[in-house]
């Protein structure tokens, strides 16, 4: 799985601007920290950052030519919700204090519903994936190998078999444009430790349970989904950048899923558009125009997806907006 997501809060701004990079206009009131293939990460003194979702949609580790009108919002309101939720399994980023309080008048049109002001934090070099499935890259391996990320799994299982207990699988952060590579929970340790590692994999689990949980009340299964984690200046193992959003998950519709078929909530229209094209990354896929039903697919499932899981009963689609 590759879920998009900000960068590491500890990159800079001075890399080749990318081509999608004019499209999403910047803010003058704070300095630029980072652009990743969704956010917009700003410095907010020296202990905060505000973070702001794009409508920008991605891919196979590349950003598309064209936007989703009103993703930024949808993604940021379930971020948002989901850090409510899980406040109480793990700590968050949030600071609790409106984005808009940091940013001058004429900008805070430009990220209402859609920004997060947060905690500076040391990101870990990792992503904590979580699976109750094997779908995407792990599919592929076991398909192979019959691992994931090296871990063995029973054999004859579809992608449509509940794995017994959810396994953990690691990942690195790559760079837009770059791909992330799954490794091993042997070549987690060399990265944070043992001890950190251990930690690091105990919580993701247990976030993934409890958001697992909740969502299958609301007629969802959560397949898989991605994680990242930074530290305070205590130490502390600290939830961060966005969470249980179609961008980092796969959200199945359970009911289809008792009678053995997937319908996912996420930007699966996208990624069967463009391996019907046979194109799947790099500079080739970053210049193709997308068909208006694919933006319009994306959408829709999004809003699906946030109206499901974190809409009050009988709202109606969009209510992110």
């Amino acid at each position: 799985m590759n879920p998009t997501s900000a960068p590491s809060t500890s990159g800079t701004a001075n890399a080749p601007t990318p081509p999608w990079a004019a499209r999403t206009p910047l803010l003058h009131s704070l300095p630029l920290v980072a652009r990743g293939k969704v956010r917009d990460i700003y410095a907010v003194g020296s202990d905060r950052l505000l973070m702001v979702a794009s409508d920008r949609l991605s891919a196979f580790d590349v950003v598309m030519k064209a936007p989703v009108p009103g993703k930024g919002r949808l993604l940021t309101q379930m971020a948002l919700f989901w850090f409510g939720k899980l406040a109480g399994v793990c700590p968050n980023h949030l600071t609790g204090q409106a984005p808009e309080s940091v940013v001058s008048a004429d900008e805070r049109a430009q990220v209402e519903g859609r920004a997060m002001l947060v905690k500076r934090l040391t990101p870990l070099p990792c992503e904590a994936v979580v699976r109750g499935y094997v779908a995407g890259s792990g599919w592929k391996e076991y398909t192979k190998s019959g691992t994931v990320c090296g871990q063995p799994l029973p054999t004859g299982l579809s992608m449509t078999t509940p794995l017994a207990q959810p396994i953990f699988t690691p990942a690195t952060k790559a760079a837009v444009g770059d791909h992330d590579e799954n490794i091993s929970f042997a070549q987690l340790e060399g990265l944070l430790g043992a001890a950190r590692a251990a930690e690091l994999r105990a919580a993701a689990l247990r976030l993934y349970l409890a958001a697992r949980d909740f969502a299958a009340t609301r007629g969802i299964v959560i397949a898989d989904t991605k994680f990242e984690f930074g530290l305070d200046a205590a130490g502390t193992l600290t939830l961060m950048d966005e969470v249980l959003t179609p961008d980092s998950s796969r959200f199945w519709l359970a009911d289809e899923l008792a009678h053995g078929r997937i319908v996912a909530l996420d930007k699966q229209p996208l990624r069967d558009w463009l391996a019907s094209t046979g194109v799947t990354g790099g500079a080739e896929q970053a210049a193709l125009d997308l068909p208006p039903a694919v933006i319009d697919g994306v959408r829709e499932r999004y809003e699906r997806a946030y109206t499901m899981l974190c809409a009050p009963p009988g709202a109606a689609p969009g209510g992110a907006r």
